[in-house]
């Protein structure tokens, strides 16, 4: 796929999310500091840079302005497949909750981001969009237990999203587990 066409596909998401009137609820508060660091993608209803993305990962960093640093990568097609990357930036549109970014692939465009479950220990996240169109399931750790990946996934239902559309990230463990 060529940069025109990924431009083109990323501008369309992003208005598409703008035209849904009703506005899914966030978490209350996000200590931004605690937010930031690695989180490894669990589940999602994927984009299209996301199908066959093995061992995604998403990465934050704050930068002085305030504005979020995120790189996402995984390995293309296979778990050693060629490893991709991506660097959007987020912008906090909420600074009460800091639940509600702008997620900007391409200037002036920002893609709707909210951050709509968040454990107290900030190990596990989800992050949906008002079109409800995608959504991540997101952990520290690239596992996670049946348990909870159920609650997730029911939570994830009570958004309105059909979690029969989620599919399952595959990670690479490490040796020894």
């Amino acid at each position: 796929m060529g940069i025109r066409q990924f431009v083109v596909i990323v501008a369309f998401s992003a208005l598409v999310g703008c035209n849904h009137q009703k506005s899914i609820k966030t978490v209350e508060y996000v200590d931004i500091q605690r937010f930031m660091g690695d989180w490894y993608v669990i589940a999602n209803i994927p984009t299209f840079l996301e199908k066959n993305a093995y061992n995604p990962v998403e990465s934050y960093r704050l930068d002085d302005d305030g504005s979020i640093a995120t790189t996402f990568s995984f390995n293309a097609g296979a778990m050693d497949g060629e490893k991709k990357s991506y660097t959007p930036r987020g912008f906090i549109t909420n600074t009460k909750t800091n639940a509600e970014w702008g997620m900007q692939f391409i200037w002036p465009i920002k893609a709707d981001y909210r951050i709509v479950y968040l454990d107290e220990n900030y190990q596990y996240t989800v992050i949906g969009r008002n079109n409800l169109d995608y959504v991540w399931i997101m952990a520290r750790e690239p596992k996670i237990s049946e348990k909870m990946m159920n609650e997730l996934t029911q939570f994830v239902s009570s958004l309105g999203y059909d979690s029969s559309l989620l599919e399952l990230a595959p990670h690479q463990m490490p040796l020894g587990d």
